[in-house]
């Protein structure tokens, strides 16, 4: 694996990509916005998206999706609502065999897939594979310590791209379960979306805490009910990355909860923001596929309910904080 090509030139695209240019790769960004590319290609840099960070010479950007005709790898990095209309325009284009690992985190709206089957049906024939993990795009572009999950079902092709893309700080830990590393990765976004309201309305750390753990229950019922193992979202694809979107401002989800709980409205934050936050879209079809499942998932709800307008803040808060008192253990 020798030249990469990059689908998404957002801020984690950009930084994925920055990634594997510091791997020794030969990176083809495919851009959707020709000013993106175009900053890129003169400037070294993604103003738009990823400002600040000077950009490696091996990265081209392209808005032509002919130019990863000859890649080996694919990461397909478009936010999750977009990725089969993004994915449907390589179609016949990609090289056959070249196997697409999958950054995107959500479900899918409508259809309640998640992005391994919306891939399936985009791309016909394409060897997934997932990338996960606790890593915001800053801190990755900039090359600071990062340790993602790289999960394929085939472990040999997980190491393989796992060894490609390795550098000094970013290291990714190789796993055979795609289904626990998307769960993970999709259900966080909404919890994340929960802490944020909690600190909007100045809850304190105590209760973060309890959203957390207890998120973290519904996030692996949700994960074991669709196939995957408790081991994997106890890792850097769940665990990982569910403590650090809960925890920074930094994340794009906790902070629009959090200015939901200060009182803001969900139509202002989103019209102020070009970055996506995916667990707006993501939260009705969570509780979507949970209620298909019979899977209980009380805090996604509630983070449903809200962003609906649905319920307001402090009656969906009254809502969880009344709620039958349980045993903790068994959490499945």
């Amino acid at each position: 694996m020798k030249r990469v090509g990059v689908i998404g030139a957002g801020a984690w695209g950009t930084a994925l990509a920055q990634t594997c240019a510091r791997a020794g790769l030969e990176v083809v960004l495919w851009a959707r916005e020709p000013e993106v590319a175009r900053d890129v290609e003169e400037n070294r840099e993604n103003r738009i998206f990823l400002p600040g960070v000077s950009l490696d010479p091996a990265i081209r950007a392209t808005t032509d999706p002919a130019d990863l005709g000859e890649v080996d790898l694919v990461f397909a990095v478009p936010p999750a609502q977009h990725l089969r209309v993004t994915l449907s325009a390589f179609a016949g284009r990609l090289p056959a065999g070249a196997p697409v690992v999958l950054c995107a985190k959500g479900i899918e709206q409508g259809t309640l897939m998640l992005m391994t089957q919306v891939l399936a049906q985009a791309l016909p024939g394409a060897t997934p594979a997932v990338l996960s993990g606790p890593s915001f795009a800053a801190d990755v572009a900039r090359g600071l310590p990062t340790a993602v999950t790289l999960a394929a079902e085939d472990e040999a092709l997980a190491s393989e791209i796992a060894q490609a893309i390795a550098t000094p700080v970013f290291r990714p830990y190789v796993a055979t379960d795609m289904i626990g590393a998307e769960a993970g990765g999709a259900v966080k976004n909404v919890l994340a979306i929960a802490c944020g309201v909690a600190e909007g309305r100045g809850l304190g750390a105590s209760a973060r805490a309890a959203l957390i753990t207890r998120g973290f229950a519904e996030l692996t019922r949700l994960a074991v009910a669709l196939g995957g193992a408790p081991e994997t979202v106890a890792g850097l694809c769940g665990l990982g990355d569910l403590v650090l979107t809960c925890s920074s401002p930094q994340s794009r989800n906790m902070s629009l909860g959090a200015a939901l709980g200060r009182g803001e409205r969900l139509e202002d934050v989103l019209a102020g923001r070009l970055s996506v936050a995916e667990g707006v879209a993501s939260a009705p079809a969570v509780t979507g596929l949970a209620s298909r499942l019979g899977v209980e998932t009380p805090i996604c709800e509630a983070v449903r309910a809200i962003l609906a307008g649905e319920s307001e803040i402090d009656p969906a808060i009254a809502g969880l904080l009344s709620r039958p008192l349980r045993s903790e253990a068994p959490h499945l």
